[in-house]
């Protein structure tokens, strides 16, 4: 069991995000599930390697209500392996990969292991950042109060129907970036992004100066570089996770993040 009281803390993802963004490069996060292939660890390497600024690592969960068919089927992927989730962390804590990692997860699995014990797991593993989207802003102070304590970030989200007044409450909490996502429902490819896009970003720029992000539905070079006219970064899963699926291993994973970075520039 780690060690609660752990005060060390990993390199921020904030500050590396608000680096890059300041420096006029355009942001990418690529998204895999922990766990989903036996050479996970190979990917994430091989991604940083590609040109991501940040990698968020999903970590499997039992009922994912934010996660399409995709990404569902890799958290099955990753189920078949039998892991445990400190034991997907340990692997992470050697993995050395040069930039900044944040986890997404669901609340029930903060909670069985304590806030805490996860946060000090998730420090432990060398991670930035927790994105935990079914936690709301008005349950959020017990998490955050040990995420704060222990150093890691916690990345808030805003949708195309929050509204403006939350929006900026959401805003001031967020630590990180403030992940804006595209469109309403699950994650999954999208043949076409739509104008919800720019709306939600559009508001979150206007009560914010966190690196904004943007996320789901993003699947190709081309649309990540049209979000990216109004956005800082965006967010890649389904379209790398499906690929990883198909098998293409670390160096297609690298080929499709190299293709993104190359269309964002830097």
């Amino acid at each position: 069991m780690p060690d609660t009281s752990v005060t060390a803390r990993p390199g921020g993802l904030e500050a590396a995000l608000r680096a890059r963004r300041d420096g006029g490069a355009k942001l990418l996060i690529p998204y895999v599930m922990a766990g989903m292939t036996d050479d996970w660890i190979e990917v994430l390497q091989a991604i940083a390697s590609a040109g991501a600024d940040a990698i968020e690592v999903g970590l499997p969960f039992s009922d994912p209500m934010i996660d399409g068919p995709v990404v569902q089927a890799a958290g099955l992927a990753a189920f078949e392996r039998h892991p445990t989730i400190q034991g997907l962390l340990d692997q992470l804590a050697i993995a050395e990969l040069g930039i900044p990692v944040a986890v997404m997860t669901y609340y029930n699995l903060v909670f069985r292991f304590g806030h805490r014990r996860f946060a000090a797991s998730l420090v432990a593993a060398g991670v930035s950042a927790a994105i935990v989207p079914d936690l709301p802003l008005e349950e959020l102070d017990p998490w955050a109060a040990a995420a704060d304590a222990g150093g890691i970030e916690t990345v808030l989200m805003v949708a195309p129907s929050t509204p403006p007044a939350r929006v900026a409450a959401i805003a001031t909490r967020s630590r990180g970036f403030l992940y804006a996502i595209t469109r309403m429902g699950v994650t999954g490819e999208r043949a076409a992004l739509g104008d919800a896009a720019a709306g939600v970003v559009e508001r979150a720029r206007a009560v914010s100066d966190l690196p904004i992000c943007a996320g789901i539905g993003i699947s190709t070079p081309e649309q990540a570089r049209e979000v990216c006219e109004v956005a800082d970064g965006v967010v890649v899963g389904s379209a790398l996770v499906r690929r990883l699926l198909d098998g293409v291993g670390p160096e297609g994973a690298a080929e499709f993040v190299g293709e993104l970075r190359g269309a964002l520039g830097g």
